[in-house]
């Protein structure tokens, strides 16, 4: 049984013994310490908090735990039901809560599940926050409220559809140059709620020709839920069957975005972001954003329209963060998660998959023809593991140092640009490895800078 308690939310597998797993009483404890923080940083006024969740086998009973708990502190809760993260994201501040939390592990297996939390601007929390969150449960510092004083429920399931409308509305959104393109869609959503969110989106952006795969939402994933394209078998499969123009995934909270091509083939998860970004970029030009560990793309894609591009922290409350700060047009992580600000601050698929329609149809072209048009770059990926006694940090700094005729970014580790590769090194805050992720132009030219970085730090050490 695993429990990770992080500035983000408490994350873990279903079952054990307390403070092991997920145990009922741990959703609990860390529902109560999120609500009584949420009652201090208001001064005790009345306090609502927004809650959806994915549809995992577990989704039911913690969301009840998490709605009772809330409750009892006399916090009002606005249930949504099967929901998505980007859409409770949404709700938080049309409901003007002062807070929300998602129920779900997005791209975890099935007997993972999660509380992430949320802030009154629907965004996730701050670290400082986060540690505030964390203190409280440690301390188990709650105050419930007497019979006189207990929260209420409100269901509400209309906010799928008050999603789709918000994205309708977008200026960017091409809803009639999708119609008369015709687009045959299948879409694949691992048996969770992007089964309901997405063919309907679809159907709202004049879609009719939809071939659903792994749309019922009943929790039971039916190939690991993360959008990558080992996979992505069944769906590169159905699309030849069909003949459809494109195939669709999302995880399981519908904040990650895949695409495959029409022949069957992956137009890749780092290029989601990329293919997105030119879009709005050819619309609205203005600052870029993603995580160090993104691919270089859309750097590429920014700098040849004479814009600019910066680069985050790992972390989606990062990228949002240097966001704001540059006045980013849009942003996000490279693993298929499209952050578009005129919506709101935080990964949303289903923004994206509009935005990738629009920019489809106004292309005329096929989705492999399109992903033929941007630069082609391989990301690889891999760790070393170190005793527990290595000064990590002292290392990255000898790295940074040994490579400082180079472009160095040492906002997260040390990433090192060599003309159009990077290499990113990040030491891993819960086990004494790191993480060491190069880009090139093919897979052996990236899998022979991660070997050279790694023989380097091996000499090091």
């Amino acid at each position: 049984m695993t429990l990770i308690k992080s500035i983000s939310g408490i994350r873990g597998t279903i079952g054990g013994k307390v403070n092991e797993g997920l145990t009922p009483v741990d959703a609990v404890k860390f529902a109560a310490a999120y609500g009584t923080w949420l009652k201090n940083r208001n001064n005790g006024s009345s306090v609502k908090v927004v809650i959806g969740r994915d549809a995992r086998i577990s989704g039911k009973m913690i969301s009840d735990l998490v709605i009772s708990t809330l409750v009892g502190l006399g916090i009002d809760v606005i249930d949504l039901g099967l929901s998505t993260t980007p859409t409770v994201e949404v709700a938080v501040p049309m409901e003007n809560a002062h807070g929300g939390i998602i129920l779900t592990a997005s791209h975890n297996p099935k007997q993972w599940n999660a509380l992430k939390l949320l802030n009154e601007k629907g965004e996730f929390i701050s670290g400082t926050d986060g540690e505030a969150v964390l203190a409280i449960a440690e301390k188990e510092s709650y105050d419930f409220a007497d019979v006189d004083s207990l929260g209420k429920v409100t269901q509400d399931d209309s906010y799928m559809q008050k999603h789709i409308d918000t994205i309708l509305k977008l200026p960017l959104i091409d809803v009639e140059a999708i119609r008369n393109a015709n687009f045959k869609v299948v879409v694949d959503a691992v048996n969770s709620t992007g089964g309901i969110f997405v063919p309907a989106l679809l159907r709202a952006l004049g879609v009719t020709q939809i071939t659903e795969l792994y749309c019922e939402p009943n929790g039971h994933f039916p190939h690991n839920p993360e959008p990558l394209p080992e996979h992505l078998t069944d769906l590169s499969s159905k699309i030849k069957e069909v003949g459809a123009d494109v195939g669709i995934t999302v995880d399981p909270d519908v904040d990650r975005l895949a695409l495959v091509c029409e022949d069957g083939s992956v137009f890749g998860e780092e290029y989601t972001l990329v293919a997105v970004s030119d879009y709005v970029l050819s619309k609205t030009p203005g600052p870029t954003v993603s995580n160090l560990s993104s691919t270089r793309a859309l750097r590429d894609v920014t700098e040849a329209r004479g814009l600019t591009y910066a680069a985050a922290a790992v972390g989606e409350v990062n990228v949002v963060a240097k966001m704001k700060e540059i006045g980013a047009v849009i942003g996000g992580e490279g693993n298929g998660g499209v952050i578009y600000p005129e919506l709101h601050y935080g990964r949303d698929s289903l923004v994206g998959i509009a935005l990738f329609l629009s920019h489809l149809a106004e292309k005329k072209m096929k989705v492999s023809e399109l992903r033929d048009t941007y630069p082609k770059y391989t990301i690889s990926k891999n760790k070393i593991e170190l005793t527990p006694d290595i000064d990590v940090d002292k290392l990255l700094m000898f790295m940074s140092v040994n490579y400082a005729h180079e472009e160095v970014d040492t906002t997260d580790g040390v990433k090192i640009y060599i003309g159009k590769e990077w290499v990113h090194l990040r030491k891993s805050n819960t086990e004494p490895i790191i993480r060491i992720y190069s880009e090139s132009q093919n897979e052996q030219m990236a899998n022979d800078l991660a070997e050279r970085i790694i023989l380097e730090i091996k000499a090091l050490l």
